[in-house]
């Protein structure tokens, strides 16, 4: 059982209330031509959306808003390269990274590449054999099986070594990345990466898979193939971008919007099967790829091999799916248990340690943890100590670690400060690798946190709450939510609204659920309605509520259907019993 957080208080920061005349005058604006609720309208405008025309790109997007592809540096280069290969009928290897975001990525070329090109197979590298990136082994596999151009997808951005030995091989590379470039790019035919300092793309925060998908767009256009035919794969394409966690906003936003639709309607028998196996049985949102999709084809590569994760994505029958999905299903369940294991060495190395209890940061190394576990298990201890964590293990002779930080502090900056003490690194703001000799270790860990000490703010290290907008309870009602749900798809820099109500009181005693899982019904002053709350992993709270002392609550709004009933319901994410 995974081990829950320790009861802790939380910052509740409220967003900047849209108080000034201009953003006045907006919210008139739309409260008028949108025949919305000032709720609404100031909700809009924290977001940006200030005009009608804004609100129509933002309620419905459209696949016309994509932006042009060759906007994107290299992209005629990387399409000249790939149509000479088509037509030289030269052997294509699609090759990937091993976590959702590169699997999917492979399913998607790989899959649309084959509906009129034969000659093309995929590889994706061994995780614990080959490591992250573009392998030696994987460039030698591509020689050896007489391959002459790579295209990688989500990963290679600072493989210039391995991309100058395949240049030597005869093999050319297409990069398709969108992690940050170092300081060098490789000799490669093409490289696609929207964060290259000379890159003009209008939109830097796409997916692998995304990049992958700019460049299938490309050349349908240049080689007049019906868009309408990729558009198909565009449920590959949702699901990486809720997997990777990046911002749902401009084309992001339309690729998840479109994606979500075809998701929900998918006909690929392997989402269908890891829909099923995951018990998904209502709409498929963001949260639904998170927390039920996501888990399962990254479970493929962290226990096993994640080329069972691309089959299973490219299986053609339900049979084959259902098998894949089975196994992938039960490679999840291995997953769950060292991340249950892990969690609780990991919390008690820290509760054991008086110094690292204080610590500004957490590095821990067991040379016993599964390295396909330890990025799961430093989110698990943020949870509980809410500080830039990096959780090691030991991998052919080095140690090999994974990232994980809170708002606000980059942590591949931080890493940055080490590169002295590291073999390699890599990642974003929020999330890195990184490999390093056993020897370095006690030094890493002392610069480690001497950088994160001194540029971390004493706020970053409490958990926040961020809220949109305090509200009575009586202003929420179906239209209400109705209008709320079409501000999906929800993810980061467009997050689900989070409400606060205040001088709220009990309707009648808290019941608890399952010992850990808290539902009030409560009312305000002046009102005889009442609403259902519930707060997971809450149940602590019971003991200081009472029916005649009001409190403050937060929350999103949620619907939960029971016997054919649909009712809205409050879902808790704290309580203030104090400080009204």
């Amino acid at each position: 059982m995974i081990a829950q957080p320790e009861p802790r208080r939380k910052r509740w920061i409220k967003s900047p209330l849209p108080d000034t005349p201009e953003q006045q005058s907006f919210i008139q604006h739309l409260v008028q031509t949108l025949g919305i609720s000032p709720i609404l309208a100031g909700l809009l405008v924290q977001r940006g959306v200030c005009s009608f025309d804004e609100a129509r790109l933002f309620f419905r997007p459209d696949i016309s808003h994509l932006h042009d592809p060759f906007l994107m540096q290299d992209m005629d280069r990387a399409v000249q390269r790939l149509t000479m290969a088509i037509l030289r009928q030269e052997k294509i290897l699609v090759y990937g990274d091993y976590d959702v975001d590169g699997t999917t990525s492979v399913a998607l070329f790989y899959g649309f590449l084959r509906t009129f090109y034969a000659n093309t197979d995929f590889y994706i590298p061994d995780r614990y054999k080959e490591g992250y990136g573009i392998s030696q082994a994987g460039v030698q596999w591509a020689a050896d099986h007489d391959f002459s151009l790579i295209v990688a997808l989500d990963c290679g951005i600072k493989s210039v070594d391995r991309v100058a030995e395949a240049r030597a091989l005869g093999i050319d590379f297409i990069i398709c990345d969108h992690h940050r470039p170092g300081d060098e790019l490789p000799d490669a035919a093409a490289v696609l990466d929207p964060k290259r300092d000379d890159c003009s793309y209008p939109y830097n925060e796409l997916t692998g898979c995304g990049v992958g998908f700019k460049l299938l767009q490309a050349y349908c256009i240049f080689q007049n193939i019906p868009v309408g035919d990729l558009y198909n794969f565009l449920d590959l394409l949702a699901v990486s971008i809720a997997a990777d966690i990046v911002p749902i906003t401009g084309e992001n936003r339309v690729l998840a919007y479109y994606g979500l639709k075809v998701l929900n309607k998918t006909s690929r028998p392997g989402l269908k099967a890891l829909i099923k196996i995951a018990g998904l049985n209502r709409e498929l949102d963001i949260n639904s790829v998170v927390f039920g999709i996501g888990p399962r084809i990254n479970a493929a590569g962290r226990i096993k091999h994640a080329r069972a994760a691309v089959q299973l994505l490219l299986a053609e029958t339900d049979e084959e799916a259902e098998q894949a999905a089975f196994e992938i299903n039960e490679n999840n369940n291995s997953r769950r248990q060292y991340d249950s294991s892990m969690t609780e060495q990991a919390l008690a190395m820290i509760r054991g340690n008086e110094e690292l209890v204080h610590a500004k940061s957490t590095v821990l190394y067991d040379a016993t943890w599964h390295k396909g576990v330890i990025g799961i298990v430093a989110s698990r201890c943020i949870e509980h100590f809410h500080r830039p964590t990096i959780i090691l293990t030991q991998s052919h002779n080095k140690l090999a670690g994974s990232a994980r930080s809170v708002p606000g502090f980059d942590v591949y900056e931080a890493i940055e400060e080490c590169a002295d003490l590291l073999e390699q690194f890599g990642g974003h703001t929020f999330a890195a690798g990184l490999t390093l000799s056993e020897e370095n270790l006690p030094a890493f860990q002392k610069r480690f946190e001497e950088v994160v000490a001194q540029r971390i703010d004493e706020e970053m290290l409490t958990p926040m709450i961020k809220i949109d907008l305090t509200i009575d309870l009586d202003q929420i009602d179906g239209k209400f939510y109705r209008i709320l749900k079409q501000m999906a798809p929800f993810g980061p820099q467009n997050l689900q609204p989070v409400f606060t109500t205040e001088a709220v009181y009990l309707a009648q005693q808290p019941i608890i659920m399952k010992e850990k899982h808290l539902k009030l019904i409560l009312r305000q002053k002046g009102s005889d309605n009442t609403y259902t709350a519930v707060g997971f992993g809450m149940a602590h709270y019971a003991p200081e509520l009472s029916s005649q002392q009001p409190f403050s609550i937060c929350y999103q709004l949620d619907e939960n259907t029971y016997n054919g009933n649909t009712t809205l319901q409050l879902m808790l994410k704290d309580i203030r019993v104090a400080e009204l």
